[in-house]
Parts: structure tokens; sequence; C-alpha cells
């Protein structure tokens, strides 16, 4: 049994006109204090404890807080609806990281600072993968079905450039904060962030939507084995892949510029990567249908891998942006991909899920690559460092490879289905109308069949939700 859930028709207009300008431009917002946190942590332990190696240890325990947690706040959201989740999670990461201001400048043991940094990645909103939640939710519910695959492309494109942009402007802020007031103020500034704009994004009149596709009693109509099928997993890796090489990379270019006594610099060599990621980001939206996600996964995270082997032979700042620049080309379109799959692959009612999971292995990704390249660094040098950048991209090539693979199974597998579909309909037709064999019969059952729009036809059969205008 399902419960009734009362739905707008499907909407004529695209998603700005559904979702609201207002929307876009707070879940923009809700997601700076995340990008504040992982560098205002370290600015604050750095410079209350005078300890670079305990500070690391802190952001890592946040990225470590984040990645144990994430996953649950999306059940959570998914069983009881995004409003009520992130309202308690607004209040708490509020509290924990003004907590931890305090706490950084107390006699108390390293231990107890690791623990509240630890407290503060728990906590964390996890407003990107709670808006590409909603925003997937919008579209499948609430969009007609013709519109719908353009729409995720671009709803995933523009998710995507946001995060590289808030990402980009995180540490900048941080930095003017921390420098023009005092090192607690970039948290104290990510806690107000978090109560007004976190909040914002809770109370918005999309964050009380539901999905249509839950039991009466909340639960998913998808059993929880379905998060663990491999054409799944696959994508939850890649995104560590892709979390992995954002870690080395910032931290090897900030070892390669502190080598050359310029590691302030470092932000804005990592701009260049950045920036060229989120513009790239944008443009998937523009990319033909008929360029399939498989194909894109595979071909970008080959640039990618490309431009990650040119930091072996790097020895200037100028073939440093060279390089940063072709990166910036193969990763933002990669992880575009990668949460286009997430969403086309989610089992139903645990969207919210999926895009935590998949919003986790960036992060833990990220916290450990920074920290195996900060000890690399240190101790062995610069140049082994730049070898870790390409390890990482080697496990995002690699993980479309078999996503390649697997997509390719569902494919034929789909394509054996829809052999046998046909012909039981051309029997049948047969049956019931004599007169209707042969060509007209059989153009009947393609125009039934072309009504039939997935995302990508090389992603999994399109998820069946209840309707939520019948009466149940």
């Amino acid at each position: 049994m399902t419960r009734t859930v009362e739905t707008d028709a499907p909407a004529s207009g695209g998603l700005l006109r559904t979702a609201g300008l207002p929307y876009f431009l707070i879940a923009f917002v809700a997601r700076l204090p995340f990008a504040m946190m992982v560098v205002g942590v370290l600015t604050l332990v750095v410079s209350a404890r005078g300890s670079m190696s305990l500070g690391g240890l802190n952001s890592a325990a946040v990225g470590t807080g984040t990645a144990c947690f994430g996953a649950l706040t999306g059940a959570a959201a998914d069983r009881f609806g995004q409003r009520p989740v992130l309202l308690v999670l607004a209040g708490a990461n509020s509290a924990m990281l003004l907590t931890f201001a305090l706490i950084v400048y107390s006699d108390l043991p390293g231990s107890a600072v690791l623990a509240v940094a630890f407290g503060i990645g728990a906590t964390a909103p996890q407003v990107a993968p709670m808006s590409r939640s909603r925003l997937v939710t919008l579209i499948t519910e609430r969009m007609a079905p013709a519109r719908r695959a353009r729409t995720i492309s671009s709803t995933m494109a523009y998710e995507s450039a946001a995060d590289e942009t808030v990402f980009v402007i995180g540490p900048f802020v941080v930095g003017i904060l921390a420098s023009t007031l005092a090192p607690w103020a970039p948290l104290v500034g990510a806690a107000a962030l978090t109560l007004l704009f976190v909040g914002a994004f809770a109370l918005h009149p999309s964050g009380r939507h539901v999905s249509a596709a839950r039991g009466a009693d909340g639960a998913a109509l998808s059993a929880p084995r379905e998060l663990f099928r491999a054409r799944l997993l696959v994508v939850v890796a890649g995104t560590f892949g892709v979390g992995s090489f954002f870690g080395t990379m910032l931290t090897s270019l900030t070892s390669f510029m502190a080598d050359r006594d310029a590691s302030d610099r470092a932000g804005l060599l990592y701009g260049v990567m950045g920036i060229g990621s989120a513009a790239l980001a944008l443009g998937v939206a523009l990319m033909p249908t008929r360029f399939s996600l498989r194909a894109r996964w595979v071909t970008f995270s080959a640039v990618l891998l490309t431009g990650s082997l040119l930091l072996l032979v790097v020895d200037d700042v100028p073939g440093m942006i060279t390089a940063l620049a072709l990166l910036g080309i193969g990763i933002g379109p990669t992880l575009v991909t990668q949460y286009s799959f997430g969403a086309e692959r989610s089992p139903a009612g645990r969207t919210a899920t999926v895009m935590t999971m998949l919003g986790s292995g960036v992060i833990v990704g990220q916290s450990l690559g920074s920290a195996v390249t900060g000890e690399v660094a240190e101790r062995i040098g610069t140049q082994t460092a730049l070898v870790l950048p390409v390890v990482a991209a080697t496990i995002v090539a690699a993980t479309g490879a078999v996503n390649w693979l697997l997509t390719g199974v569902e494919q034929r597998g789909r394509g054996s289905c829809r052999a046998v579909r046909t012909s039981s309909s051309d029997v049948g037709d047969q049956a019931e109308h004599p007169t209707r064999g042969g060509r007209e019969g059989k153009a009947g059952v393609r125009a039934a069949d072309s009504s039939h729009t997935p995302i990508d036809e090389e992603v999994a059969p399109k998820r069946q939700y209840p309707d939520p205008t019948a009466g149940q």
C-alpha cells in the first residue's frame, strides 16, 4: 500500500519555473558553510594551537564525520522528508562550529578538539546532495516525460558547477575573514550562514515534498539491498576517485608552490582548474544526447588522466597552469556524468540516500587524498606527491571503464527483453485484430515503444513510480 501524495500536474515550464528562482539562490549560498568548514578548521587550529599536524588531523576528522553520517542523513531525509532533518542539522552544526571556536583556545587536550571536529562533520547539512535529490524528485514527478531527460542533464550540470564555484569561493572567504578579523571568524560566519540559509533551504516550499515512491509508513518501496548493486557502487567508487583527485591535487599543488616560496598563491592557481571545471560542467547540458553518459565518463576521465600525466614533467608555474587548465576540462564533466548516473540508478524512494552516498564518496576521497599527500610531500618531497593525482585520475578512468562494461551488459539484456515484449505484442495484436497484422500492427508497436524516454538508452530502465494522482 502506498500513501497518496498531493503533487502538481506535470509542469509545462522549465525547472526554474517549477522550483522558483529564490530556491536556486538560497541553495547556492547554503552550500557555502560546508565549503568553509574544512579550511576554517585547519586555519583556526594552526593559529590557536601552533600545530600543522593537529590542524590536518582536525580537517580529516571533519571529513570522516561527514563520511560516516552523510548517507544516514540522506536515508533520514528519504524517510521523513528533508525539512525536519535539515532543520535539526542546521541547529546542531551551528552549535558544533561555535563550540569548536571556543574549545580550540582552551586547555583541553587535542583529542577533545578532534572529537568536536568529528561532530562538525557528522552534523554538516548535506545541502548539495539534498538539492540534487529534491530537484530530481521534482523533475521525475512534476514534469512532462518528454522534458525529463534534458532537464536532468542540465540540472546535474548546474549543480556540479555550483559546487565547483562554492569550493573556490569558500577558501577565499575563509582567508579574508581570518586575515581581516580573527582566525575564529570563518567558523562563526559559517555558523551564522548555516542557521540562516540552511534553515531557509529547509523551509522552502519544495522542502515539504516527499517522493511518491514511499510506503504508507514512509518506507521506500525499494529494498535496501538495491543500494549495493554493482551498477550503483561503481558510481560511488568513481566519485571517490574524483574526491581523491581534488585532495591530492590541492595538497601537492600547495607543496609545489611552497617550494617556490609562494604557497599563498596555491589557491589562485587551483582556481584555474576550478573555473574551467565549472564552465565545462555547465557545458555538459549542451552536449547531444547521442554522446551517451557512459561515453562521456570514459572520454573526460581520459582527458583527466592525460592532464595528470603532465604533472610529472612540470617544472615551472606556467607549465602547472597549463596542466591545471586541461585537468579542469576533464574533471567537471566527469563529475556531472557520475551524478547523472546516480540520479538514474537511484532505487525508488531512495534518491537522497544515493546522492549523499555520492557526496560522501567525494568527501572521503578528498580527506584521504589530502592526508596521504601531505605526509608524502613532507617526508619524501613534492615530486613524489605529484604522482598521487595521477593515481587518483587512474581510479576515475578505471571505474569509467568498469561502468562501460556494466552498462553494456544492461543494454544487451534490455534489448533481449524488448524483443520478447515486441513479439508478444505483435501476436496479441494480430489475435485481437486479425486485419491489423503486418505493417500496421508493427507500426502500432513501434509507436507505443517510442513513448519511452529514458535519460540515457544505455542506463538502467526507467523506474516506475506509483501514480500520485490516483486514488489509493
